[in-house]
């Protein structure tokens, strides 16, 4: 393997993924890196930046082939988790989630799912006749934490109550701190047996987590006895009642950490020795579904010392989806942005913004460096569109579409480092997706670096379109001060 750096202007952070597996095969196979392996540095390498604006110009991983005694690609392992500064996650619901739970043993709150008035009486009557549960808690089924706080989340004693509440509940637009002002509308609640019933002894609610320490590189639990809406505040003012029990990958969670987060929570007699059994079994239920969060908050001690899931944030790593197509098939789009969604269709990694110049970029430390160049020449990027190493003509149409679609965009960047796709294919990609969509209201900046660059600005200068063509990162930021200045 060879690594080869070219610097530009100077140097942004390297993209951490390539770091982050160099230093694995440093630490696991030092004798392959030793004698398949060499990394070439410039002579005058710049001093380490001191602004993201500074540019990598290039960085390429050329894999050599295979040495003569046959060693290939690296043993990973099938389930291994390999993680690096970001990745994207699909939500679930509530009941979703719960559902999951359920699966690996957890106890949880029961409840039915209902997308009518009428539905959510049926099952409130179904839970009266099967846990004797004359009280239910109709709950607002969105994709957002906070829901009682903004109203989605009520107590209803009998069924006209539960009419009532659901018909109000269903069809709003409920608003939390974490929706935004614009809010989500919600189209279906969870009808949940009330498990605050009275009893032996008071309940008591917990905040409970289970997720990646990334800086460490271990699975985590997080939890603390100050449970219940609030618990964002807690973090904010009172961090010393937060605590962490990290988990060591080599010999997964132990039982001595089990009992140590039931005596931290100061349970005792069968409470406690309940919360070490559910402890046990949401570890395994995180682990075996490749998630990337499970938040319980709260985490009830019932009445009669049970330990149950009053609610459940679930968030699946997306690249681990293919291994649980019963876990995608749980998507609900309705939640999700519309543009994104239509993006993910084409394979394209999109994230909406605020600002007046859409990017188009392959790969995603070149997007962001892209979208520091809007800034430094007066613009504000419009979206982080990534359209991956083999971008054609279908991609490039796709994008358009996808960026066209706001009506803030006054100027579109195409950003293509033709490493593994050349750019003169790219550059007539951007011609034929033109030619293909009509009469495009906005000017185009297209900048290609790498493979056949000078053909590619060849191909852009002589197509007669209004596309205007850079080879440096300077020149692309000056076309773009010059179209926003129009």
């Amino acid at each position: 393997m060879a690594i080869a750096i070219w610097y530009e202007d100077g140097v942004y952070k390297l993209i951490e993924y390539t770091l982050r597996a160099l230093k694995y095969i440093t630490e696991t196979h030092p004798s392959i890196l030793a004698t398949r392996a060499s990394i070439h540095y410039p002579l005058h390498c710049p001093p380490a930046p001191r602004s993201s604006h500074l540019i990598v110009k290039t960085l390429l991983i050329i894999l050599a082939k295979p040495n003569k005694v046959g060693c290939g690609p690296l043993p990973f392992k099938q389930n291994c988790r390999f993680t690096a500064n970001s990745s994207k996650s699909m939500n679930i619901h509530e009941y979703q989630g719960k559902a999951i739970l359920k699966s690996f043993g957890v106890r949880v709150q029961e409840g039915i799912v209902a997308d009518t008035p009428e539905e959510a009486v049926t099952a409130a009557q179904k839970l009266k006749e099967d846990l004797g549960s004359s009280w239910v808690v109709i709950k607002a089924q969105i994709h957002a934490g906070g829901r009682g706080k903004g109203g989605g989340v009520k107590l209803a004693k009998n069924h006209d109550q539960v009419k009532e509440i659901a018909g109000n509940i269903i069809g709003m637009q409920l608003v939390t701190p974490q929706t935004g002002p614009e809010g989500k509308k919600v189209k279906k609640v969870l009808v949940a047996q009330d498990v605050y019933y009275p009893g032996e002894s008071e309940t008591k609610e917990f905040y409970m987590s289970v997720l990646l320490d990334r800086a460490k590189g271990r699975n985590i639990i997080m939890y603390s006895t100050e449970g219940g809406m609030d618990i964002e505040e807690v973090a904010h003012s009172t961090p010393e009642l937060i605590f962490k029990e990290e988990i060591d990958p080599k010999v997964g969670l132990q039982g001595f950490q089990t009992r140590k987060i039931a005596f931290n929570l100061g349970l005792s007699g069968e409470a406690f020795k309940d919360m070490t059994k559910f402890i046990a079994a949401l570890y395994k239920a995180y682990d075996a579904t490749d998630s990337s969060q499970f938040e319980i908050n709260p985490v009830l001690k019932t009445s009669d010392n049970k330990i149950l899931a009053v609610d459940a944030k679930v968030n699946i790593d997306d690249n681990a989806l293919y291994r649980h197509p019963d876990y995608a098939a749980m998507r609900d789009t309705d939640e999700e942005d519309p543009t994104e969604v239509e993006a993910s269709k084409s394979n394209l990694n999109y994230v909406k913004l605020d600002g007046n110049v859409g990017c188009m970029v392959n790969g995603a430390g070149l997007a962001m460096a892209t979208m520091d160049i809007i800034k430094i020449a007066g613009g504000e990027p419009a979206n982080f569109l990534d359209v991956g190493g083999t971008a054609n003509a279908e991609t490039v149409k796709a994008g358009f579409n996808i960026i066209l679609s706001d009506p803030n965009v006054k100027a579109i960047l195409i950003n293509i480092f033709g490493g593994i796709v050349r750019c003169d294919r790219v550059a007539q990609g951007v011609i034929d997706a033109y030619k293909e969509i009509g009469n495009i209201p906005v000017p185009i900046i297209v900048r290609l670096q790498g493979t056949n660059a000078a053909e590619a600005k060849a191909l852009i200068d002589n197509s007669g379109l209004k596309v205007y063509s850079a080879i440096l990162l300077k020149e692309a930021a000056e076309r773009v001060k010059e179209v926003l200045a129009l």
